[in-house]
């Protein structure tokens, strides 16, 4: 059992810290912001892409067969899906918002404190940490508080010049908090779904419908209706590929966050995967340029951020859970089986990476490669038109930054596949 317990942990460690790799590239697009775009804009475009790679390499994985069949058993989760999905269009608009009027160095920080909101749901709940010893709840507390620190330290660390970015707007920062407090809601309807067995590939299905109705409806309601910018960058196909290519990045990292949640919980994967502020400033500072002119001073912070982020890491990284604290999840997961007349003992086995009487789901359809075929069809489509965005880049580092992405896709999806055969 102890050996169990310590594999799943280690599965939800990986899956935080590759989640962080890409989570963290995935805001490079939002940059385009500067470039004059709506915010709402850059925001639609970004959730399109995200619900057209939906179908693309999670559909691979297990097939729409698995995932309606999965829906269909766990019906009261779809609408905690939809919610989760709204929550996250309205946090990442507001992003855009921020990034537009404090920059992607101060609102970056700002919005990773959704961990501390996280470990704060997670504990009021769903009795997250109860049973834990005061060790382990004081290496998941100090972790979450030191990631936040780090991420304060290399949003400022970034901050150079006097232009209009550099201004500490009250809106900005007010957008970014209300990120952060959204995000942070977020994972409520997550861990929900996985105390009830719902697979993630399924869950982010329901998830991408509430994220694209909910931007379309905040783009028809307050940016113009049908005469928004958001429509009119639909044909810019030169802009339109990097924003949709950001969309599967994010799909692609949230794919891990969500598998963290699961084996970990939220309030130890959440700030795991908030590490994404260290692959963010690399891609800021290497890619974009953005501490060409900084001082020593401010290097200095960024290698004490970086230092200080590691090491909270580390420390949520080695907190494996107790026997007790297991013990209280199962009585989480009871009480949902009560509630919504679930079988407690699949519905465990599926949290511990088992599925049972779902091989037949499993099977993919013609259609299913008939969807994988269409979605990257028009990635590929995209892609054949696009041009290089107005932004300075280092074109050495993007391919270096890319290895980096591909090789942390490799660790993470043999890993879920070694342990869970990504249940």
């Amino acid at each position: 059992m102890r050996n169990e317990i310590h594999s799943l942990h280690i599965l939800g460690v990986i899956c935080g810290l590759v989640a962080g790799v890409w989570l963290g590239a995935a805001e490079a697009p939002v940059k385009l912001v500067t470039a004059g775009y709506s915010p709402f804009a850059i925001s639609l475009c970004m959730v399109a892409g995200v619900f057209t790679a939906r179908w693309t390499f999670p559909t691979l994985l297990k097939g729409t067969g698995y995932v309606f069949a999965d829906l269909m058993e766990k019906k009261h989760l779809i609408v905690w899906a939809i919610l989760a999905g709204a929550l996250w269009a309205v946090a990442n608009t507001l992003t855009v918002f921020a990034v537009r009027d404090v920059g992607l160095a101060v609102a970056f920080p700002l919005w990773n404190t959704n961990s501390l909101f996280g470990l704060l749901w997670g504990r009021l709940l769903f009795r997250e940490l109860e049973g834990a010893s005061n060790r382990n709840t004081g290496k998941v507390v100090l972790g979450a508080v030191a990631i936040v620190i780090a991420a304060i330290m290399l949003g400022f660390s970034t901050l150079h010049g006097s232009g209009p970015q550099a201004a500490h707007s009250i809106r900005g920062f007010v957008a970014a908090i209300g990120a952060s407090l959204m995000w942070g809601t977020m994972y409520v309807p997550y861990r929900k779904a996985y105390l009830s067995g719902m697979n993630p590939l399924s869950f982010v299905t329901a998830f991408t419908i509430g994220e694209l109705g909910t931007v379309l409806i905040l783009t028809l309601a307050l940016d113009g209706g049908t005469h928004s910018t958001a429509f009119q960058l639909f044909h810019i196909r030169g802009v339109l590929f990097w924003l949709f290519l950001g969309g599967f990045v994010w799909v692609i990292g949230d794919l891990f966050q969500q598998f963290a949640a699961k084996y970990l919980g939220i309030s130890r994967g959440i700030p795991l995967s908030n590490t994404n502020q260290l692959w963010g400033l690399a891609w800021g500072a290497l890619v974009f340029g953005e501490l060409a002119t900084a001082n020593s001073a401010h290097k200095l912070l960024v290698l004490a951020g970086s230092v200080i982020m590691i090491l909270g890491a580390l420390s949520i990284s080695t907190a494996v859970s107790s026997g007790r604290e297991h013990t209280s999840r199962h009585e989480a997961v009871m009480r949902e089986c009560d509630r919504y007349g679930l079988d407690y003992y699949r519905t465990l086995a599926a949290l511990g990476g088992e599925e049972f009487g779902r091989e037949g789901d499993e099977r993919k359809r013609w259609w299913d490669y008939l969807i994988v075929l269409v979605a990257t069809g028009i990635f590929v489509w995209l892609g054949l038109r696009a041009v290089v965005p107005p932004l300075k880049m280092d074109f050495a580092w993007v391919i270096g930054l890319s290895v980096i992405l591909l090789a942390s896709l490799v660790v993470g999806t043999w890993s879920l596949w070694r342990w869970t055969r990504f249940s």
